[in-house]
């Protein structure tokens, strides 16, 4: 059987003796007004290719980056938003590989110095709440863009365009916490409306989150076990899976292809791989590199930023648990209606101003009948206005 194909059961369950481990890795553009190190606009997803460039994105010779104080502030926020403890000071380093779309052939990122570590989000899980561990957020400028001409499979060409190089990006790292798709998928929504209610993050931009998943089926009680850095069996990267459905379906296959492999006796091996949305299946990519490979050191060309005190008076604004409570208490509304209404900020703020038509019926009637058309069109509620709907 190809690694690329494997029937998808109506039921992913796993022998009783296995468990699936999941861990993920969010990379999410700050929606800042320029680039993370440079004056560039950020605004670049409907102009030519390589017009929003400068010599500091570029890595030109004798170019010097300056850190974009908005978007450090807008990672304190998140930090601050996931329970995080927020670091004295982060450091940025550079990160050393070779692809095309990195044109310094470094990548400036954080490393050892992070700007905040061992958080956590909660979420509604398989068997009730469930408290999903972050291991650390830290800072990152995004690469270029690869452009296939006639096809990503076998192109005739490729094209590269640096716009996107130097956008600013915060990198959300999760413990191996989530135990199926669905759990993985139930942390994004959470995690995007978050980002959404902190106002950092516009989930309307094309390619504003990519997921990179952490899969492996391990025998039950592994993950609990002492000395488990040797895995019973290998690990797979899913890289840069760039929608919300797209993980639950490739995290989908990829339990079903593994399974496949142990009920085969096949040796599962740690490597990277690729999703392909329109197939719905997995494809082997490149070798997975190892961290001594990228040979981090300390970005010399930046100072370390002091951000503890600076995060002590950031104000948060109500995020979604809050506003889920308040729903409840001023509205009246069910936990379920609350929790459908506050899953999206723009869904929250539509309600609030059509609540006062009648708080039960509204809530009834967008959570019920207005978001699943909306869903089945493929629609965001921008696209009903308030004054409308009061109609």
């Amino acid at each position: 059987m190809s690694d690329t194909t494997a029937t998808q059961p109506a039921n992913i369950g796993i022998a009783t003796e296995d468990e699936v481990i999941i861990g993920l890795e969010i990379h999410c553009q700050l929606d800042t007004t320029t680039k993370l190190f440079c004056g560039c606009s950020t605004d670049y997803r409907d102009d030519p290719p390589n017009t929003h460039v400068c010599p500091v994105c570029l890595g030109l010779p004798g170019s010097l980056p300056r850190v974009n104080r908005k978007a450090v502030e807008y990672a304190l926020r998140v930090g601050k938003a996931l329970n995080c403890e927020i670091a004295t000071e982060a450091e940025f380093s550079r990160k050393n590989y070779f692809y095309p779309d990195l044109d310094k052939g470094f990548q400036i990122t954080q490393y050892d110095k992070p700007i905040a570590v061992k958080g956590y989000l909660d979420i509604e899980g398989d068997e009730g709440e469930k408290r999903v561990r972050i291991t650390r957020v830290h800072m990152e400028e995004d690469p270029g863009r690869l452009v296939h001409k006639g096809g990503t499979d076998r192109p005739k060409y490729t094209l590269v365009d640096y716009n996107r190089a130097g956008i600013p990006l915060i990198e959300i790292v999760t413990e191996p916490d989530l135990r199926s798709p669905k759990e993985a998928r139930k942390f994004l929504n959470k995690l995007r409306a978050t980002l959404e209610y902190l106002g950092v993050f516009d989930s309307e931009k094309e390619g504003s989150l990519r997921v990179d998943a952490n899969i492996s089926i391990q025998p039950k009680g592994w993950f609990e076990r002492e000395g488990r850095g040797k895995a019973d069996r290998g690990r797979v990267e899913i890289k840069n899976i760039s929608s919300y459905k797209g993980v639950e379906k490739a995290l989908t296959f990829e339990i079903t292809r593994q399974k496949n492999l142990i009920r085969r006796g096949q040796k599962l091996e740690t490597a990277t791989r690729h999703f392909v949305e329109g197939r719905g299946v997995t494809t082997s990519s490149r070798s997975k590199e190892m961290e001594q490979d990228y040979r981090y050191f300390p970005e010399p060309d930046l100072r370390p930023v002091r951000v503890r005190d600076w995060a002590a008076e950031i104000a948060l604004p109500e995020l979604p648990d809050a506003r889920r409570a308040r729903f409840m208490e001023q509205y009246g509304c069910s936990p379920n209606h609350a929790r459908t209404l506050t899953g999206e900020l723009r869904l929250a703020e539509f309600y609030e101003k059509v609540a006062d038509i009648d708080t039960m019926l509204a809530a009834t009637w967008i959570a019920d009948t207005l978001l699943g058309e909306l869903n089945y069109r493929d629609l965001s509620i921008v696209v009903v206005p308030p004054e409308q709907f009061r109609e």
